[in-house]
């Protein structure tokens, strides 16, 4: 997916997001909004019947319900979503989404924090000991 962010990381933007909602017939047309070194947030815009199979992600996923209804299934158990809702998914979750009516969302995936390499930490011990 190449396509160009909407929104520039180096200023800023106002956007509708109802106004930027995109839908197909029989689809999902998914907006990439902005990219950060750290993040992503993207706009679904989901047709009625629509889904997307059970699928992992390396990172922290946090999902807004902008309009219409969907199912999440967590690690296979379905929840029933709708607008105003709000999802948080930590990393490697098994998740799928079905559109029960259209609707539309919004997705930013966060990287997760690096844990330090240990290497640099044994070596320092190592060289105190000899």
């Amino acid at each position: 997916m190449n396509e160009r962010p909407l929104i520039d990381s180096g200023c800023e933007k106002v956007l509708s997001l109802p106004g930027e909602t995109q839908y197909a017939p029989n689809g999902i047309v998914s907006r990439t909004l902005l990219t950060t070194p750290n993040s992503r947030t993207l706009l679904f815009g989901f047709a009625a019947g629509q889904e997307l199979t059970e699928h992992t992600s390396t990172q922290h996923a946090l999902i807004q319900i902008l309009s219409g209804a969907c199912e999440f299934s967590l690690a296979g158990v379905p929840r029933s979503l709708k607008t105003g809702d709000l999802l948080y998914m930590p990393p490697n979750l098994p998740h799928a989404v079905k559109a029960t009516e259209q609707f539309s969302m919004l997705l930013t995936l966060s990287k997760p924090a690096r844990t330090p390499d240990p290497a640099p930490q044994i070596q320092t011990a190592f060289a105190a000991q000899a």
